[in-house]
């Protein structure tokens, strides 16, 4: 299964494993799968960190390097993506989220969350 990594995800699995469900553990550590992230969430990252938040705290550059250099594969952003976001009806308000949902959505991919309202997108998602 193809499986992309909504950011709070991503943070986790790269630093601070303790906080991530155990159903996540269990998909990423499954090598039938293949994982995924995307530019949206270093954006994410690097814009929040900007803003001082106490949890984005870890440097973009370090983290991109980090998932590439375990495995995990860059799902560029494209055009059809950003189209896909007019489609979408308005149940979450976060841009990021939003990009997440229109790439799963394009792509036939499963997003995987801890965000409670993206599951209610008619897209591949997976709260855990």
């Amino acid at each position: 299964m193809k499986i992309l990594l909504d950011t709070h995800l991503i943070l986790w699995a790269a630093g601070k494993t303790d906080r991530l469900p155990i159903a996540a553990v269990k998909e990423i550590e499954d090598r039938e799968n293949e994982l995924l992230f995307s530019p949206v969430s270093i954006w994410e990252v690097a814009i929040k960190r900007g803003l001082g938040r106490d949890d984005f705290q870890v440097d973009p550059r370090v983290l991109r390097r980090g998932l590439l250099d375990n495995g995990y594969r860059e799902l560029p952003v494209t055009s059809e993506h950003a189209v896909a976001i007019d489609g979408l009806p308005p149940i979450h308000k976060d841009p990021f989220d939003r990009m997440l949902v229109a790439q799963a959505l394009v792509e036939g991919i499963t997003l995987f969350t801890i965000d409670k309202k993206l599951v209610s997108y008619p897209a591949p998602i997976r709260k855990l």
